[in-house]
């Protein structure tokens, strides 16, 4: 996992748990977990104030939110995404073709390969 080896990298969940099993997978990955947002107000700041070089987000967040306004500031900056969802892959708004789409369920394997995607190989 070359390129991605100590790569700073944020996450964009609002479930804990499923926060957590993430940051763990991803330092397994060998990357560097900043920070873990459960808003987009919280997302947008860390963006700012962490500058991550990876984004992981989870497209449905807490009430009606979910990860659009982080994805739209994500591809303005240039930082690669990996977006997981539950719903057809298809439905997702426009921005999150800039990114690497996930779906739920997803074991460690596709992971990986999402992961490899995101950046370009170099």
């Amino acid at each position: 996992m070359g390129p991605l080896h100590s790569m700073r990298v944020m996450i964009v969940e609002n479930d804990d748990l499923n926060a957590t099993l993430l940051q763990l997978q991803l330092e397994r990955e060998g990357l560097q977990v900043i920070g873990v947002a459960g808003t987009v107000q919280c997302a947008l700041g860390m963006i700012d104030e962490r500058r991550p070089q990876l984004a992981f987000l989870d497209f449905c967040l807490a009430g009606d939110e979910d990860s659009t306004p982080v994805a739209e500031a994500l591809a303005a900056r240039g930082i690669p995404f990996l977006v997981a969802t539950g719903m057809e892959i298809s439905k997702l708004p426009a921005v999150f073709d800039a990114g690497v789409k996930l779906a739920k369920p997803y074991v460690g394997s596709d992971l990986r390969r999402a992961l490899s995607k995101a950046l370009p190989q170099g």
